[in-house]
C-alpha cells in the first residue's frame, strides 16, 4: 500500500480521548472487583489479576457452551443502540450457575469464524447472466470461447496498405463491423477504421497522420507537418505488421483467462463478454437476515423523548452486500424475546445478524433465546474494543448467528471480526492480503484487549481518527481502514496491521449495486 488514500480531514475540533469514557470506567470497576476478590490458587490470571493477558479458553466450532443467566450492567449509549456490552474486559460469569464464559482473543475469533463457515458444504454453483454476476465469485475457470481478437483488426484509423509505397487508394473504405473486405494487391491501400477487419494480404496499417496524397491520387508515407516547422517531410519506415492487432494476440480459444475463485469486477464482466460469455457459473451469495433489536429506536426524524435513531438498520445491509452477502430481510423486532425466538427459528437465511441484546441487561434476550433453542455458542465475547460482547452461534446445522453489540462502532467491530470471515468463506472469496503501515501518531490501547481504531491513509502512514468511541460513527465514516492496535497501545511509527473497509478495497465497492 504505497499511495495516499482519500482526502478527508483526519482531525476535528473537540476531538475525544482515544480511550472511550465508558471503557475507562469499566477498567476502574474491573480493578476494584479484582482488589476485593479472593481468587483460589491458579485463578488469579483467569480473573484478570495479572496485567498480562490470560491464556484463552476457547470452544472449537461445533462444541456447545452452556448458557446461563448473566448479570447485567444497564449502561446506556449516547447514540445508536443501547450499550449492552457489560463493563468487564471480556470475562463473563453466569449469575445463577457460576458458568464461566472466557472471551476469545481477537485473531482466534476470526479464525474460528472462518473454520465455522468452512465446515458447511460448498453451495452448488449457479448460472447467472453477466449483468447479475457483479461482485460474485466464479465457480468454474473462465476459458476463452474464441480467439481474441477473433480476426486481424486495425489498431488505428488510417490506411491498410500492401507492399511498399506509394499506394493507389481504393475508393471504398473498410469500417468496423463489416464483413471480410476484398484482398489487397501490392501497391494498393484502402481507408480503414479502428477495429475494422484488415483485408487479406495487407502488410501494415498506416496511421492517418502519417499519410499524404499527391496530385496523382497516390498515398505516401510521411511524418506530420507541424505549423511553423521548416523541417522537410521524411518518409517513415512502414514496418510489416505495424498497427495491426493479429488474431489471437490476447488469447486463443481454450486459454484459461481467470481461475476459479476470481471476483467478478466490471473488468471481468468486460473480459467475459469479449471472450463470448452470456452467463457465468458463480458461487451464490450467502443469504443473510438482519434482526434489529431495541424498543428505543426510531426509523425517521430526530431523536426525541428518550428515543434515538437506528443507525445500524440503514448501515448493515449495504455493508453486508459489500462483503458478498444477499440480504433477504431487515426486521425490526424491538425488545421482544418471543418475537426474537420466532424470527431465529423461522429464518431461512444461512446467517442471521442481530444488533444489540448480546450482554446481560434486563431486555438483552439474545443469550437466553439461544439457550432455549439449543444453539451451539462458538464464541461468547471477544477480546477487542469496541465490540467485546459480540458472539457467534450455530443455530442449525446449516445456519449461524452473529450477535453484534448495539453501539454502532462496536457493531462495525463485530461485523469485521466475525461476519466478514464467515461470509468470505461462504461466498468463496479469497482473503485479502494482510498489510501493515506505520502510525503517524501514537494510539492509546486497552490494557488487555485488541483495539480497532479508524484511520485514514496518508503518504504511507496511517493517521488515527478521533471520535472512535463505541457509540460513534463520525470516525469510521471518514476512514479508509481500521488499525489493529495490540493490548497496551502503539507508538508513533509502529507498524500495525490494517483492515481495509470494503469501499476502500479495489473491486469490492462494486458490490453495493
Amino acid at each position: 500500500m504505497t499511495a495516499a488514500r482519500g482526502t478527508r480531514d483526519s482531525q476535528g475540533a473537540g476531538d475525544l480521548d482515544d480511550l472511550a469514557v465508558e471503557e475507562a470506567l469499566a477498567l476502574v470497576k474491573e480493578g476494584s472487583a479484582r482488589a476485593s476478590a479472593e481468587p483460589g490458587p491458579g485463578d488469579r490470571a483467569a480473573r484478570g489479576g495479572s496485567r498480562a493477558p490470560s491464556a484463552p479458553v476457547s470452544t472449537p466450532p461445533g462444541e456447545p457452551r452452556a448458557h446461563a443467566p448473566r448479570s447485567g450492567h444497564g449502561d446506556q449509549s449516547v447514540g445508536g443502540h443501547r450499550d449492552r456490552s457489560g463493563s468487564g474486559h471480556g470475562d463473563h460469569r453466569g449469575g445463577d450457575h457460576g458458568v464461566r464464559h472466557e472471551a476469545t482473543p481477537w485473531p482466534e475469533a476470526r479464525t474460528t469464524a472462518e473454520r465455522a463457515a468452512g465446515s458447511l458444504p460448498r453451495p452448488a454453483p449457479v448460472s447467472v447472466p453477466l449483468d447479475a454476476s457483479l461482485g460474485l465469485v466464479i465457480a468454474a475457470p473462465l476459458t476463452a470461447l474464441t480467439d481474441l481478437p477473433p480476426f486481424d483488426t486495425s489498431a488505428m484509423d488510417g490506411w491498410a496498405v500492401a507492399g511498399p509505397g506509394p499506394w493507389n487508394v481504393r475508393e471504398e473504405g473498410v469500417l468496423a463491423g463489416h464483413a471480410q473486405p476484398a484482398a489487397l494487391t501490392d501497391g494498393e491501400a484502402v481507408r480503414i477504421a479502428t477495429g475494422a477487419r484488415v483485408p487479406q494480404d495487407a502488410t501494415a496499417v498506416l496511421r492517418s497522420e502519417h499519410g499524404r496524397g499527391d496530385d496523382k491520387g497516390r498515398l505516401h508515407a510521411a511524418l506530420p507537418e507541424y505549423s511553423g516547422s521548416a523541417a522537410a517531410r521524411v518518409a517513415p519506415n512502414v514496418v510489416h505488421g505495424q498497427d495491426i492487432r493479429p488474431r489471437g494476440q490476447e488469447c486463443r480459444s481454450g486459454d484459461q483467462l481467470l481461475p476459479v475463485g476470481a471476483l467478478v469486477t466490471p473488468a471481468v464482466l468486460g473480459l467475459a463478454a469479449a471472450a463470448g460469455y452470456d452467463t457465468l457459473a458463480v458461487i451464490p451469495r450467502p443469504r443473510v437476515e438482519v434482526l434489529v433489536l431495541g424498543d428505543e429506536l426510531l426509523t425517521e426524524g430526530l431523536p426525541q423523548e428518550g428515543l434515538i435513531r437506528d443507525a445500524l438498520g440503514p448501515m448493515l445491509p449495504p455493508w453486508l452486500r459489500a462483503l458478498g452477502a444477499e440480504v433477504i430481510a431487515v426486521r425490526r423486532l424491538g425488545d421482544d424475546a418471543k418475537a426474537l425466538q420466532r424470527a431465529i427459528t423461522g429464518s431461512a437465511a444461512g446467517l442471521i445478524i442481530t444488533t444489540g441484546g448480546t450482554a446481560a441487561g434486563p431486555v438483552d434476550h439474545v443469550h437466553p433465546t439461544l439457550g432455549r433453542i439449543g444453539a451451539e455458542l462458538l464464541i461468547d465475547g471477544v477480546k477487542v474494543r469496541p465490540g467485546h460482547p459480540m458472539l457467534l452461534a450455530r443455530t442449525k446445522p446449516d445456519q449461524y448467528l452473529v450477535g453484534l453489540p448495539g453501539n454502532p462502532l462496536a457493531a462495525v467491530s463485530g461485523l469485521l471480526t466475525l461476519a466478514e470471515p464467515l461470509l468470505r468463506v461462504l461466498a468463496g472469496r479469497a482473503a485479502a492480503e494482510s498489510y501493515t503501515l506505520p502510525l503517524k501518531e501514537a494510539v492509546q490501547g486497552h490494557p488487555y484487549d485488541t483495539r480497532l481504531v479508524p484511520v485514514v491513509l496518508r503518504a504511507d502512514r496511517a493517521v488515527p481518527l478521533h471520535y472512535n468511541g463505541p457509540a460513534m460513527l463520525r470516525g469510521i465514516a471518514a476512514a479508509d481502514a481500521l488499525a489493529v492496535v495490540p493490548p497496551g497501545g502503539a507508538r508513533a511509527g509502529q507498524e500495525l496491521e490494517l483492515l481495509d473497509l470494503p469501499w476502500a478495497a479495489a473491486g469490492i465497492g462494486v458490490c453495493f449495486t
